[in-house]
């Protein structure tokens, strides 16, 4: 614990998703990172639209080899596989290191051996679902459960009598993240969809994520028709501006939603759409669920939490 008064801490990362990384960066230490010509997934750099502070840093890959750093967070399996070995030198290599696990297994829900198979990395799950399921092996894990930031001043309104649904390619992804589902919902209830790719799944398009919060403030609820996954930071989000939640009682949003008090969860779709249609019939329902979700939100993912955790896990590793 002495070490959180030392020197903000270098530490190497990847841009895989955008979002948690903005959060990761609230961290007081300088993040650098990795970028390629044409910022291709994985490689984007400082890019997008989000107010990225002034200790994030780009850094070339064809240039890390020769610069230093106090530790290397890898988000993705192919920056451990791969990047780790033709992008780092020997010296890097031995760094203190975090993986951070984004997703639950894929292969196999119970029985998938995770690929970072090292007791000097410490293996980071987003949820407490996903380091449940996976298979650590030696590897040292923890928990870091999310934290998230919405713009000032935006709250729930919930004017708008339908159902929002944000989820980015829909279509493409299928029955993992409830394509089917939202499907077969929206015929019932009025749902609408956005996100990339939305509009091949019938849907509105992309929103940015400067303006996310504020689109979907005026949605009555928000819906999350994904079986398999951790929680989505949309969720978060939505819960932090004041959204009632309604949603597939799976993974580890059950732990999250309480049926009455913050938002509606069943792995019954007809109890969901009876939910849904209480919810676009009585706002003043739908204002109390959202006000307990947003107390949740400000209880278990608040931002300073987040980072206190993170900040914690990086001197550890360093230590």
């Amino acid at each position: 614990m002495l070490m959180r008064d030392a020197r903000p801490l270098r530490v190497l990362t990847w841009h895989v998703h955008g979002n948690y990384l903005y959060y990761l960066t609230q961290a007081p230490h300088d993040f650098y990172v990795v970028a390629k010509p044409g910022r291709p997934p994985g490689y984007a750099g400082r890019a997008g639209v989000l107010p990225w502070g002034a200790n994030v840093h780009e850094v070339d890959a064809s240039e890390i080899a020769s610069r230093e750093f106090d530790a290397i967070v890898y988000q993705h399996r192919s920056h451990w596989d791969a990047d780790r070995h033709t992008l780092l030198s020997d010296a890097q290599r031995r760094l203190p290191r975090v993986y951070i696990e984004h997703d639950p297994p894929q292969e196999a829900p119970f029985a998938q051996r995770h690929w970072v198979d090292d007791r000097d990395t410490l293996l980071v799950h987003v949820t407490h679902f996903n380091q449940l399921m996976w298979d650590s092996g030696a590897t040292p894990t923890r928990v870091i459960e999310h934290g998230v930031v919405v713009p000032d001043g935006v709250r729930y309104a919930g004017d708008v009598p339908r159902g929002i649904v944000v989820v980015n390619h829909l279509r493409e992804r299928g029955r993992r993240l409830g394509a089917d589902v939202f499907a077969d919902l929206r015929e019932r209830v009025p749902l609408d969809l956005v996100g990339m790719d939305a509009q091949s799944a019938g849907g509105i398009g992309e929103i940015s994520n400067l303006a996310l919060a504020a689109f979907t403030a005026r949605y009555r609820f928000f819906f999350n028709p994904i079986r398999w996954t951790s929680l989505g930071l949309a969720i978060v989000e939505a819960m932090t501006i004041g959204m009632p939640i309604v949603g597939l009682a799976t993974t580890e949003l059950a732990s999250v939603i309480r049926n009455g008090d913050n938002g509606i969860v069943d792995t019954r779709l007809d109890r969901l759409v009876d939910a849904m249609r209480v919810l676009i019939d009585d706002p003043t329902e739908a204002r109390r669920l959202g006000d307990a979700a947003r107390r949740t939100a400000l209880e278990r993912f608040h931002i300073d939490r987040f980072v206190y955790d993170w900040n914690d896990a990086l001197h550890a590793v360093c230590a």
